[in-house]
């Protein structure tokens, strides 16, 4: 199963057309991207969140790791958001009635983007979900993780860009 939602990630950016996926390595400056949240507002990055360190998820609802992801992240960003983390759940590929659904299914807090079209994660260089970009508050790429993790490696890799 788990090789069926690479492959059909694969697929997906690869459809978005134009070059190749980027090839984003830690000390990289994080992509700057538009989009919109799931509660309709503008989103611009990096201006969304000068000054303060993020972490980058991209995810969908049919990843299996995802959900169980996404609530250990919830945790880690209750406990550190007042030290000025910045989550962003970037969802890759699909519409918002399928985002939404999931989200309340969830109940998570931090802000859920839209990339429909999977131009975000192509930037990003996402091959297979669930991928994670830990990003410090000059906008560099500080952490990466692809595949599954649990809330000890988020826990980490917060307190590292909290430094």
């Amino acid at each position: 199963m788990r090789l069926f939602c690479l492959a059909c990630l694969a697929l997906l950016v690869a459809a978005c057309g134009g070059e190749p996926a980027a090839k984003l390595n830690l000390g990289d400056p994080a992509p700057a991207f538009r989009t919109q949240r799931l509660d309709g507002a503008a989103m611009n990055f990096p201006a969304a969140a000068t000054g303060k360190p993020v972490v980058i998820r991209f995810w969908a609802d049919w990843c299996k790791y995802c959900e169980p992801e996404m609530k250990a992240i919830e945790v880690v960003y209750q406990r550190h958001k007042g030290k000025g983390l910045e989550v962003f759940a970037i969802n890759a590929g699909q519409d918002k009635p399928a985002v939404a659904a999931f989200i309340i299914k969830l109940g998570v807090t931090y802000p859920v983007l839209l990339d429909e079209q999977s131009a975000i994660a192509k930037r990003y260089g996402v091959v297979g979900l669930p991928t994670t970009y830990f990003v410090d508050a000059k906008g560099v790429v500080r952490g990466k993780v692809i595949g599954e993790a649990d809330e000890a490696v988020f826990e980490r890799h917060a307190l590292e860009l909290l430094k």
